[in-house]
């Protein structure tokens, strides 16, 4: 009874949502929703925990699920609101003037109700059990019209369950991406072995074969400078290959994130960086899972990499804000923009494995404004 006088106060608020569907419909189905769970029925919220509202609407506003459940529900309970307006206004209305009728007669009003008006005292003493008659009645009325409301909302999520639907589509999708990205990934990094360690061992391995040969007794008599200086050209090979090793090793999963949290592992990110980067670290990061601090770490390492070959930018800031709920982290260039979630690109890849964590990648990015990579996710993914 209170969630429906509550619901036809807010009437005109419903009705004008109509007008502004359908970004209006998923924000009310989801206060239906909240309502239901509130009146004990058993109803999940769509909405991630770690998505804003604003965020969520526009994903949502994108989803198939939105003309099949959302719709309906707000269309439904904009007639269900002003039914229980016009039973709210004049049952209770009446009610309080049959209730009330002896004290109005004494200042000789005639609370009418309907046809009855009362003429005597003692009409106006019988119109207040009447009163209190028809209270009981708008209540179990709008009571009524509370169930009719959890049906509907149950009839509009029912059989097939357009919403689980649509998120065990949404999973496929991410599912596929985010093995397209694992695999682009993983020919990153056989890419970087092959022109990087692979080469410097293979010259490596020549030069030791001219050392060898060098080194005969004849050979090494005639010209001993030459043993010496392949020994050294093999021992640079030698070193440049330990260290394209240890970088593919980093990319893979720095060592940093693991000893010291995700604060430093990114502040010493950006030291290695080509770029001024200015980095702001706040709060605590020992709340944050390890999926999750990955997750973010190759996010601010992925937008780093873009803004230095793709941004023309020399700079960049990073904001990044630790909680126990969870983590925020925002990078930004004033380069020149136009970044995407380009099928198969580096970023639609760092899209999926946040959301793999419960978190998602946004990116504001106009056409000679800079770009701002934003994450956001969970201190813990939800499986």
């Amino acid at each position: 009874m209170l969630t429906e006088s509550i619901a036809a106060m807010a009437f005109p608020v419903l009705l004008i949502s109509v007008f502004l569907a359908p970004v209006s419909a998923p924000v009310v189905a989801e206060a239906d929703r909240s309502r239901a769970r509130w009146c004990g029925v058993g109803t999940t919220p769509l909405r991630p925990a770690a998505l804003s509202r604003a965020q969520w609407v526009a994903r949502r506003v994108r989803s198939r699920s939105l003309w099949r459940t959302d719709l309906p529900v707000l269309i439904s309970a904009v007639i269900l609101s002003a039914l229980s307006l016009i039973v709210s206004f004049f049952g209770f209305i009446g009610a309080a003037a049959l209730l009330f009728s002896p004290v109005f007669w004494l200042f000789d009003v005639a609370a009418q109700v309907g046809p009855f008006t009362p003429k005597s005292v003692r009409e106006s003493l019988l119109a207040m059990p009447a009163g209190v008659a028809l209270g009981a009645v708008t209540a179990g009325v709008l009571t009524g019209v509370s169930l009719i409301r959890d049906l509907a909302l149950r009839a509009f999520s029912g059989s097939r369950n357009p919403d689980l639907l649509a998120k065990l589509e949404e999973l496929r999708s991410s599912r596929a991406s985010l093995t397209a990205a694992f695999e682009f990934e993983r020919q990153r990094i056989e890419r970087d072995l092959h022109d990087g360690a692979q080469q410097e061992l293979v010259a490596l391995v020549m030069r030791l074969g001219m050392l060898e040969a060098a080194a005969t007794p004849r050979t090494a008599a005639a010209d001993p400078d030459r043993i010496v200086r392949l020994a050294r050209q093999a021992q640079e090979h030698a070193e440049r290959a330990l260290e394209r090793l240890r970088e593919t090793v980093r990319e893979i999963h720095p060592r940093e994130l693991s000893d010291l949290g995700l604060i430093a592992a990114v502040r010493e990110l950006a030291a290695r960086s080509a770029l001024r980067v200015e980095l702001t670290g706040t709060g605590d990061d020992t709340h944050l899972s390890p999926p999750t601090a990955t997750a973010v770490y190759f996010t601010v390492s992925e937008a780093l990499t873009n803004i230095a070959k793709h941004a023309g930018a020399d700079s960049a800031r990073i904001e990044l804000r630790c909680a126990e709920a969870g983590v925020r982290v925002s990078v930004r260039d004033d380069g020149a923009g136009g970044a995407r979630f380009d099928a198969g690109s580096g970023l639609a890849g760092l899209r999926e494995r946040m959301r793999s964590v419960g978190g998602d990648l946004e990116i504001l990015s106009p056409v000679g404004g800079g770009t701002e990579v934003v994450a956001t996710a969970p201190s813990h993914p939800a499986w």
